[in-house]
């Protein structure tokens, strides 16, 4: 392994990985934390922490954020924060967007609704047409709120460096596809550094 891939964190790495629920966002930012030593910082987990503080379902409270817009905001100033700090990944819909000046990889997972649903139901526990109901009312929540608060329409992947279909590509598959760009990443900002190293009196 390079310097530059031992030394991510210390680089101040910043990853940004984005997807719908379900899509498999929140595995992959794991498994890139744990692969190149860097801190995990999961949005979606800070949502549900939000919602059961005011014992509402993740539903009603995406309802709730349509409307009240500190919710976002309040999201997205951590998500910066812990970006700024650097040596991390960020999992969040939207992190990639809330994060485009900072993070230097902006992964987007997605998969079709069903394949979705049926991870979800089985994560949790439930019935797959309880999940899936659940799924396109959050779905056409979040696309609104998100078009609402910030202009941006969830369906653009321009701002990604990479998006991997995970309904192809396997656990393992979709791990080494986003490791691989990640360390591309890094070895430009490795050179990077030593430039700027370099030009040190």
């Amino acid at each position: 392994m390079s310097n530059a891939l031992m030394d991510a964190c210390k680089l101040g790495l910043v990853i940004a990985v984005s997807g719908k629920p379900g899509s498999g966002k929140s595995t992959l930012a794991k498994a890139l934390a744990e692969r190149f030593g860097l801190r995990y910082v999961s949005l979606g987990m800070i949502f549900r922490r939000l919602a059961d503080e005011r014992r509402m379902s993740l539903e009603e409270f995406s309802r709730l954020a349509e409307k009240d817009r500190s919710i976002d905001e309040l999201i997205d100033a951590i998500s910066r924060r812990e970006g700024k700090r650097g040596c991390v990944v960020i999992d969040g819909h939207i992190s990639a967007w809330i994060l485009a000046d900072i993070a230097h990889a902006k992964i987007l997972v997605y998969a079709p609704t069903d394949v979705r649903a049926a991870r979800i139901a089985q994560r949790d526990r439930r019935s797959i047409e309880d999940a899936l109901r659940e799924l396109k009312i959050r779905d056409a929540s979040e696309a609104r709120r998100y078009r609402k608060y910030y202009g941006i329409n969830v369906e653009d992947i321009s701002v990604f460096d990479v998006a991997i279909n995970t309904a192809t590509f396997s656990k393992r598959e979709m791990i080494e596809l986003a490791s691989k760009a990640v360390e591309l990443i890094l070895k430009r900002l490795g050179g990077k550094q030593k430039l700027i190293e370099g030009t040190k009196i």
